[in-house]
């Protein structure tokens, strides 16, 4: 028989759901999918540490940034399923900051359990108008920066066997993007930081998965630029200026699943079940959440 460590275990009723005394950490937690997946954490019984940069991360980003009150929003949902949190300010980039941020995690909350790396940013632009800044900040925020969350947490983590590591990647790290070449590097980078990763902390007992959106209704897809690119998606051409009901309604007409984007909400589920001791033979794998992009996809 395997070590608890390596089973799912017997079958008890809400298994995939049950987080009750354990602590998770999470990435870019002020808004979005970052903020969906903590407070869903805490709906089922984790303690949840937050973190994020909540300020400007580079002027090739697309979204406006990511400000404290949206950090203490999150802070504040969690505390109202009655849960602990620690919330802190930190660049992913740097990993000083990191190393503080896992140390006083672990000495306010305790061992580590969970660990989600979501953080990231979004530029758009073609990669011949490119200047180093467009294609570096999104590589060093969003790869370099997940990179860095791991060294910095799994240190914490592996003391507990059975830890979970969670990598937020994008369906645009599946496929290309036109003027998004960046982004979609970056994401199709974390999928194979991932599947190491996943093989070189399995004898800790620990688990790592890449969650992997689709179009998302968050603050990267709800600006100028986004829109507009989903309008050529959809018409290969854009007149005037693109509104998001637009966009929703354009899109939604070509998807599997009738809807422009999904809601931050749609994807946390998927997260709950892979960060429970449900999860425990699941590991180096992609969970794609997308509103049926996936039949779409070889």
């Amino acid at each position: 028989m395997p070590a608890p460590a390596f089973s799912a275990g017997a079958i008890q009723p809400g298994r995939g759901s049950q987080l009750a005394g354990r602590i998770a950490v999470v990435t870019g937690a002020a808004r979005g999918i970052g903020r969906a997946i903590a407070v869903e954490y805490a709906a089922n019984g984790a303690d949840v540490a937050i973190i994020d940069i909540a300020g400007p991360v580079s002027s090739v980003a697309d979204a406006m940034p990511a400000t404290g009150d949206e950090l203490e929003e999150t802070a504040r949902l969690i505390r109202d399923y009655g849960r602990r949190t620690v919330v802190i300010k930190a660049d992913i980039r740097q990993i000083a900051q990191m190393r503080a941020a896992a140390a006083q995690i672990s000495e306010t909350l305790g061992q580590i359990d969970i660990l989600v790396a979501n953080a990231a940013i979004q530029g758009w632009k073609a990669i011949l108008d490119m200047d180093d800044a467009d294609w570096d900040d999104q590589i060093d925020n969003n790869l370099n920066g997940t990179a860095r969350t791991l060294r910095a947490f799994v240190p914490h983590m592996i003391k507990r066997r059975g830890g979970r590591v969670l990598i937020v990647s994008s369906m645009q790290g599946r496929h290309g993007t036109r003027n998004g070449s960046s982004y979609s590097a970056s994401k199709w980078g974390l999928i194979g930081l991932m599947k190491s990763a996943a093989m070189e902390f399995a004898p800790y007992g620990m688990t790592v998965n890449a969650v992997i959106p689709g179009l998302v209704g968050t603050a990267l897809t709800l600006n100028p630029q986004r829109l507009t690119a989903v309008e050529e998606q959809a018409h290969h051409a854009v007149k005037g200026q693109v509104s998001p009901a637009r966009a929703w309604r354009d899109r939604a007409r070509s998807e599997v699943e009738p809807v422009g984007w999904l809601q931050p909400e749609d994807i946390s589920p998927i997260a709950v079940f892979l960060a429970s001791e449900a999860s425990a033979l699941t590991t180096g794998a992609e969970f794609e959440v997308n509103g049926g992009d996936s039949a779409l996809m070889t």
